[in-house]
């Protein structure tokens, strides 16, 4: 079938090879590029939909195992690269210039690890070279600075014709707006909503991004302005909902989604957070400090995903607390894996929204 050893005829044997989560071809879906033969060795570069594609190996190992069955072929090499698929765009809602995606991390209440979830993610996309960003919109709570090491840091503020512009903070990967930034560290934020939804617009419209795959917002809990501002300004790829295991933040939680749903914002799906303890000096064990299943029972019954379950352990904390995520300072602690996890099918779920 194959007579000569040409692109035309790798291009064929790749047909059959689909995206895992697309399920669709690679070869109809534009991700094989740049096919060049010399002699027996064949090279290609492979595009995939996000540079966090949790199925990345599996891909390319697929695409080795086609190209060697035609004859003559001595070597196969893959360049892998990424374009993520901007999201599509909705006629009542503006988007922001630069920006591909919009992720809401929310919870139902207070004190389930939103933050922590919000700002590991972003940080473990970066780390497969995404460009990410991360909106801290707790205006009354502003925690992302100090958890992303950046409590110190001072932003730029830029006076132009249409306005100011803030410049973000870096760190770990991540550019940074929050009020942190704005405010003295004691400073409470003593604040109506048409000012809460002022800032939020700010923070969106009024920041120099620059080009990003991810834009993640770190919500405030509960269902009020924040959320209202937010899902009615910009088109958004989709909401994560953090619980615990608790029946109070499920039913919380619940609360969380439903909003999503009804501003006709994706859900993603459910994060259950602090779903174990592991005790540092019997990594073996496992306590259900907060019961157990929630998470998974609430996914099922409200018809979304489980995305992961993040045990609970003093080094997230501490990673917290000293602005070193735990996914940088202990890649290979149970909660960094489950964090990046979580990341790597977030992205996954994006780019599967934005193509179909």
């Amino acid at each position: 079938m194959y007579d000569v050893l040409d692109s035309r005829s790798i291009l064929e044997i790749l047909r059959p090879v689909e995206d895992p989560e697309l399920r669709k071809s690679l070869v109809e879906l534009n991700m094989i590029r740049n096919v060049k033969i010399d002699g027996g060795k064949v090279s290609f570069t492979l595009v995939l939909t996000t540079p966090a594609c949790p199925l990345r190996e599996f891909i390319v190992e697929d695409c080795q195992k086609a190209v060697k069955k035609l004859p003559g072929v001595t070597d196969v090499s893959i360049e892998v690269t990424a374009e993520t698929p901007q999201q599509k765009s909705l006629p009542d809602r503006t988007g922001i210039s630069g920006v591909k995606n919009i992720i809401a991390v929310s919870s139902g209440k207070g004190g389930v690890g939103k933050s922590t979830v919000a700002v590991n993610v972003a940080v473990a996309l970066a780390q497969t070279g995404a460009k990410v960003g991360l909106l801290d919109a707790d205006i009354y709570g502003p925690n992302d600075p100090t958890m992303l090491g950046l409590a110190d840091a001072q932003i730029v503020v830029r006076s132009t014709e249409t306005g100011d512009i803030l410049e973000p903070a870096f760190n770990h990967g991540v550019k940074l707006v929050s009020m942190g930034f704005l405010i003295d560290r004691d400073q409470p934020v003593i604040w109506r909503g048409p000012m809460l939804n002022g800032v939020i617009r700010q923070f969106l419209y009024q920041v120099q991004w620059g080009e990003l795959d991810y834009l993640i917002v770190d919500m405030p809990p509960g269902t009020g302005d924040a959320q209202l501002t937010l899902t009615q300004a910009v088109p958004m790829a989709g909401a994560v909902i953090v619980t615990t295991p608790q029946t109070v933040a499920l039913l919380d939680s619940r609360k969380g989604l439903r909003m999503f749903q009804q501003m006709n914002v994706p859900v993603l799906g459910l994060v259950e957070n602090m779903s174990y303890f592991i005790p540092p000096d019997q990594p073996d064990k496992h306590y259900d400090i907060f019961g157990s299943g929630g998470g998974s029972k609430t996914a099922a019954e409200l018809g979304v995903p489980l995305l992961g379950c993040v045990p609970l352990e003093i080094s997230t904390r501490v990673g917290g607390d000293s602005g070193v995520p735990i996914v940088v300072g202990d890649p290979d602690s149970a909660s960094a894996k489950a964090l990046t996890a979580i990341a790597l099918t977030i992205a996954g779920k994006v780019s599967v929204a934005a193509l179909t």
